[in-house]
């Protein structure tokens, strides 16, 4: 009898629980570089109106009736819906389950690349809201790039290629692409010296490799430190592709960057890690990058950053 009344105790307790909606396990990120260029534009445009359109709205939109594509047209088409009133609380129970969907799985992708941000020139701080991430190379130094994503890798097993390359010069300064808190650094058999970096809504994990041999990172940096986006972080190499450390075995001077998404941490660390194509991400941030100087042997970053969202945060 008593046990007949536990387990009549759980099963009550059990139905007043809330239901946990079950995680996000992959995300086919196709959103390309001109859509998510005006998505971005109409963002900032509207972002002191009554009427602000938030570009993970837009493209959300866009990609229910798209099953992801979010080609231009229907970018602009799904900016004209929300300028005109949309409500998505109209829409049929399979679009809306599509469109809660997508909102969360670009949420995760782009949440903290676009918010409130301050700059200094010359002792004075500038507020501004806009793109507040910054292109994983420093102003001033070249790089080419292609979308290599899911191309065949084979160094200890046959994999795919998880992230976009991007050519440079030996000692190119790299920098975090977004703030948060460096998860992982030092060397990795694959990514020779790498840093891995989680953003401050734990939703995005970057990632870093094949940095500089004898001085792939850049000084004072350590596990556990938190980041601004555009702090330099290391600087370009060719490490990698062998169990001995500050070994060089790419053929190639580039950064291998990487993002993965993160909707419950039982994801990170696995065989069902949620990696996405950064290629035209990486074309958005190309013209807005930090800049920085080389004195007395220092790098100094040109213009401090502060991420305004993220002080607001810590005063909330």
């Amino acid at each position: 009898m008593k046990r007949r009344i536990f387990f009549c105790l759980i099963l009550i307790f059990s139905m007043v629980l809330p239901v946990r909606a079950e995680s996000i396990k992959w995300v086919d990120f196709q959103v390309p570089y001109e859509s998510l260029k005006y998505a971005l534009d109409q963002d900032i445009a509207t972002f002191e109106q009554e009427q602000h359109l938030s570009w993970i709205d837009i493209l959300a939109l866009a990609a229910v009736n798209t099953g992801g594509k979010c080609s231009l047209s229907a970018v602009k088409k799904a900016a004209q819906s929300w300028n005109a009133g949309f409500d998505p609380t109209k829409l049929t129970e399979q679009a809306s389950k599509s469109y809660n969907y997508y909102h969360e799985a670009y949420t995760a992708a782009l949440g903290g690349l676009v918010g409130s941000y301050a700059i200094e020139k010359d002792g004075q701080w500038t507020a501004s809201y806009g793109l507040k991430a910054f292109s994983p190379i420093a102003a001033g130094y070249g790089y080419s790039h292609c979308d290599d994503f899911g191309v065949s890798r084979s160094f200890g097993f046959h994999r795919k290629h998880l992230g976009n390359d991007l050519m440079g010069a030996l000692g190119t300064p790299v920098v975090a692409v977004e703030g948060g808190v460096i998860e992982a650094m030092g060397w990795n058999r694959y990514g020779g010296w790498r840093v891995g970096i989680r953003s401050f809504d734990n939703k995005r994990y970057y990632y870093y490799a094949h940095l500089q041999k004898d001085h792939p990172f850049a000084d004072g940096l350590n596990v556990g430190d938190m980041v601004q986006a555009g702090d330099l972080i290391g600087f370009m190499g060719r490490t990698g592709y062998s169990d001995k450390e500050n070994v060089n075995n790419i053929e190639t001077v580039h950064l291998h960057f990487g993002m993965e998404l993160v909707f419950d941490e039982s994801q990170k660390e696995c065989n069902s890690e949620i990696w996405i194509d950064v290629y035209h991400m990486v074309r958005l941030l190309s013209n807005h990058r930090a800049s920085y100087r080389k004195v007395d042997g220092t790098w100094q970053r040109v213009y401090p950053f502060q991420d305004l969202d993220l002080e607001e945060l810590n005063r909330g």
